[in-house]
């Protein structure tokens, strides 16, 4: 991609995260959402080409891709895609090729979420390993006669109840949608994104109100000197907390709600 196109994406990236910040936004719907609009835009030639097209404003783009979206997606999705057309592209097939990118990054956020990220990336590697010793199976999910129901039954029967379900999905989608890749280098970019999505340390916070921005600020700087890594803040409020502050990284969990100490205080009672 060029310079515009970068920044575009680079944009469209940090949108996305705001969306997936909230634990209520279903992250794997999202993906999934991505990538049906993926397919019509790569689909719909002269669809991308008005979406992208310099001459017309971001508004008037935004307010087509709305109309076209609004009923067919969640609201989420369909911000983000109006976002996106407004910012400049250097060429229409980079629009597209963003939208895969952002399906793919909120199905492994999904992945994040559940704790199977690790998981994803290691079985999207070995996955490749396996597809490129093996040229019967590489042909078969190559084949451009065979249908994209077939394709899935076969990656189904493989990796079906042995891979975590983002890893399958994220398969399964570059398979039936190549776009005119090939299924090695489909492979090397989810890797790709996966290794980038682990090393960006997620934590989960829960509070009774929203945390202000000086709050956010000093709560990541203490989190990153703590695990010797820069944190992104996933934020979350529930009310049932009562107070204080939750925070969860991987499968640790500070636990500093006024709910969680009342509750200490009544199981000591008990005992």
């Amino acid at each position: 991609m060029n310079g515009a196109s970068r920044a575009a994406l680079a944009a469209a990236s940090e949108r996305l995260d705001a969306l997936t910040d909230s634990t209520s936004v279903d992250a794997s719907k999202l993906a999934e959402e991505l990538t049906a609009v993926t397919a019509l835009l790569h689909r719909e030639v002269s669809l991308r080409r008005v979406l992208t097209d310099p001459a017309r404003s971001g508004e008037a783009k935004a307010e087509l891709a709305g109309g076209l979206l609004n009923g067919q997606v969640g609201g989420e999705t369909a911000d983000l895609i109006t976002g996106m057309v407004r910012s400049r592209w250097s060429q229409p097939r980079d629009l597209v090729d963003s939208v895969e990118e952002l399906a793919a990054v909120a199905e492994l956020t999904a992945a994040q979420r559940s704790g199977g990220l690790d998981d994803v990336e290691d079985e999207l590697f070995r996955f490749g390993r396996i597809v490129e010793s093996s040229t019967g199976l590489r042909a078969a999910l190559t084949d451009q006669a065979a249908t994209a129901t077939a394709k899935t039954g076969l990656l189904t029967s493989l990796l079906g109840g042995r891979a975590n379900p983002s890893t399958e999905r994220l398969v399964v989608r570059l398979v039936s949608q190549p776009r005119g890749r090939s299924l090695e280098a489909g492979l090397q970019t989810l890797s790709r994104l996966a290794a980038a999505r682990r090393e960006r340390m997620v934590a989960v916070v829960t509070s009774a109100v929203p945390l202000t921005e000086g709050q956010k600020q000093r709560l990541g700087a203490a989190l990153a000197r703590l695990y010797g890594h820069p944190m992104h803040l996933n934020l979350d409020v529930d009310p049932a907390v009562l107070g204080g502050i939750s925070v969860r990284v991987g499968d640790e969990v500070v636990n500093g709600t006024v709910a969680e100490r009342l509750d200490e205080a009544a199981r000591r009672l008990a005992g």
